[in-house]
This record gives C-alpha cells, structure tokens and sequence, in this order.
C-alpha cells in the first residue's frame, strides 16, 4: 500500500488546485480523477474580483491567464423598469473591487480544469484519470480504488473530499448537509458565434418572465444563464430548448442582447434548482471537504469558484503551517466558511429577490431600489460582499432589517 501526505478525491478546480498548491510546497498528493475527460456541465466559469485575488494568493492566477483567462472590466444591469439608455449611463467599471485586478476572470469549465490538473501533475502530484472510488475510511485515512481493470488502496494523513455536490467523501464521512428552499430554475448554456457582443462586459436583466446574466470568454463566446419561475420545470426542455432558450434572451430592455440571440448554442443546455447548501463543519477526524462538497452558494451571483479558490488558500495554508492534521488543525477554516457561507447566502437571497421574481409588483419593487439605491447606495451593498468579498460589507448589511429595507417590506 502506497502511502501519501493527500488524498483528493476529486480532480475538478477545487482538488487540483489543492493539489498543485500542496505538491508546490513539497507535499505527497496523491489526486483522484472519476472522468477521463472533462465536458460541458454548465458549472462556474466566472471568478469575482476577491476569487481572482484569491488564485493569486495561491500561486496560480498567472496559469489561468495562460490558459486564456479572460477579464471583464464592464459590468450593465439592464430592466424593463428603465430605458436602455438608463441602465448604460450606470455602467459599473469592475476594476474598483480588488487591489490590482481589471475586473472578473473567465475560463470555459473544461479548459480550467485541464489546466490545474496538468499543472497537479507537472507540480508532482500522483494524478491519476479513469478512477471510481470504492472505499473510503479515515481512523486511519484510507481510500480504495479501481482503475484501468486494476483494484488499488492507499493511505494518507488525510483524505480530502472535492468531489462536488453528491459528494462521496462527504457521504462516508457522515458530514451533514443542509439545503434551503429552491426559490426559482436556474438554466445555462454557452453560446459560440456572438461575435458583436462586447468582449468586456458582463450583463444582467429581467424582463417579463425572465431574468438573464451575460459573461463573455472572448472570441464571440459567452456563457449565459436565464432564471425562471418554479413552476416553469419543463419550460426549456426538448430538442429545440437550447434554441428557445437563446431566442428568449430578445429584450427590449437590453438592445445588445439581440447579439446573444445571433449566436449558436455550443454546449449543453442544463436547469438546475437555487438553492444554497451548507456543512456546519466541513471536516471531521481523517477528512475535510473543499468546493461544492463542502456546500455551495445560490448561483445567481456565480460565486462557486471564489469560494473553491478561498477553501484552497486556507486550507492549504493551515496544513503547511501545522505538522499535526489533528481535526482541531481546520477549526479556523470551519469557523471562516461558515460565516462567510452565511453571508453569501444572504446576499444571494437580496438579489433572487430583485432579480428573479416576476410580475407587476416585482417590476414596481427593482424601480423602487433602482431610484432609492441611486440616492442611498448603502442599499447595494450586498453586491459589494458579492464582488469585493463577504468580509469587505458591513455587519449590518447581513440582517434582516436590511432585507426589510431593499425589498421594501418596512412596516
């Protein structure tokens, strides 16, 4: 039996940027891939301001850009409460968020893998395709598997569960996981051949049943995401729901979009319910989870691989700066996650709100705070937790009080 300092399972962003970091630093990792290839999941492709701080904190912002790595500098939100010439004298420059970042970073998913993946093993990670996991224990840490017709177990200080939202790892380790109420479908596609779209902003907008965000990858591909109603469950489905998915992005509100609608569906078109989830201490004794299986964030502000990049750094820097893995080694990373989880999901919950409700009075509500946060931005600053960090916005932003004072539910 093999034995190693690390073992990933998982060899997405979150296990092969912990795994590049770790053998970095002269680590043995040993990294676990299920896929031989990694495809078009619709999942994160957009890094805020503080996450992009965060890949360089961790040593690996310069790869991404190599990689193709594509800033956003521009950001416009769009409304069928005002006129387009409106929203655009708003344009936000996204270059005020973080010390020496132009604004979001954007990788296509599969491609940002790949990269950190190549870069675990070049960094000298035992990093290995093809596996299915088939036992896993941790007093002590152990992890079998199979690959290639092969049956192998090795064992490790610790067992490092990255494997995403139905995480195996977290499964064993009994690692509860908790889930709010879904409060609308979430749906994305990347679209090719939208080549008259700016390649440096980023949108959002809601008009009659739907809300939509915008983020361009450069040479005419963006990544767009559509919000809906609950009861809308089939609205997209069916051979030609990627095309009435593209088609329904034609809005008065956002004249530009009608670049969007000229493009290709170049992927899968995936819906997916909202809603949060959480761990209440994402480690236990032999184990600790990192990314999505450790919890997630609402998608509407795309904050998974922020939050991935800031479970790398601190947890990586708690196992260099301690030569006991003892469970009490990870308590600062449980106790930062969970309140910056807290708070994101809080803004989060603010912005379906605004954004993701329909109808004559969730028209008349986004008017209201478009006029009111004109004049009091105080009631915006849950986007700044959103873009600068959960830690930048006052404690204050993060109540209810607050929630009462955006949406307009003050008695």
């Amino acid at each position: 039996m093999t034995s190693y300092d690390l073992a990933i399972v998982g060899g997405g962003i979150g296990g092969s940027a912990l795994a590049t970091v770790m053998a970095r630093a002269g680590y043995s990792v040993l990294l676990l891939e299920q896929s031989d290839a990694y495809v078009d999941r619709v999942r994160g492709e957009w890094i805020a301001p503080w996450g992009v701080t965060e890949t360089r904190r961790v040593g690996l912002y310069d790869l991404l850009v190599e990689a193709g790595g594509h800033h956003l500098t521009r950001h416009i939100t769009y409304d069928e409460s005002r006129a387009p010439a409106e929203a655009e004298a708003r344009t936000l420059p996204l270059g005020v968020f973080a010390p020496d970042v132009p604004g979001p970073l954007c990788l296509g998913h599969p491609l940002h893998c790949q990269t950190l993946f190549d870069a675990a093993r070049a960094a000298g990670a035992d990093a290995r395709r093809g596996v299915q996991v088939t036992g896993l224990a941790f007093d002590p840490p152990r992890v079998a598997f199979e690959q290639d017709g092969g049956t192998h177990e090795a064992a490790a200080r610790l067992i490092v569960g990255a494997d995403g939202r139905t995480s195996q790892v977290r499964e064993a380790a009994g690692i509860t996981l908790h889930q709010d109420k879904p409060h609308h479908w979430f749906a994305g596609l990347l679209v090719e051949g939208a080549d008259d779209w700016p390649d440096d902003l980023q949108a959002i907008g809601t008009e009659g049943d739907l809300g939509f965000l915008a983020f361009p990858q450069g040479d005419g591909r963006v990544r767009l995401y559509g919000g809906y109603a609950l009861d809308e469950a089939r609205r997209f489905k069916g051979d030609d729901g990627a095309r009435r998915f593209l088609d329904a992005f034609a809005m008065r509100c956002s004249p530009e979009n009608r670049h969007l609608v000229a493009g290709r569906p170049a992927g899968p078109l995936f819906s997916y319910v909202n809603a949060d989830s959480w761990t209440d201490e994402p480690f236990a004794p032999g184990v600790v989870l990192v990314g999505d299986a450790a919890g997630w964030n609402d998608p509407i502000v795309g904050l998974g691989l922020s939050i991935t990049y800031r479970d790398v750094r601190l947890v990586s820097d708690l196992l260099k700066a301690n030569a006991d893995w003892i469970p009490e080694t990870l308590a600062p990373y449980a106790e930062e996650r969970a309140e910056r989880m807290r708070r994101l999901r809080f803004a989060a919950s603010l912005q379906a709100g605004l954004d993701m409700e329909f109808g004559e009075a969730a028209k008349a509500r986004r008017r209201r705070h478009f006029e009111q946060s004109a004049a009091d931005p105080t009631l915006g600053l849950h986007g700044l937790a959103v873009m600068a960090g959960p830690e930048v916005a006052p404690a204050e932003i993060f109540t209810e009080a607050h929630r009462a004072r955006v949406l307009g539910l003050e008695g």
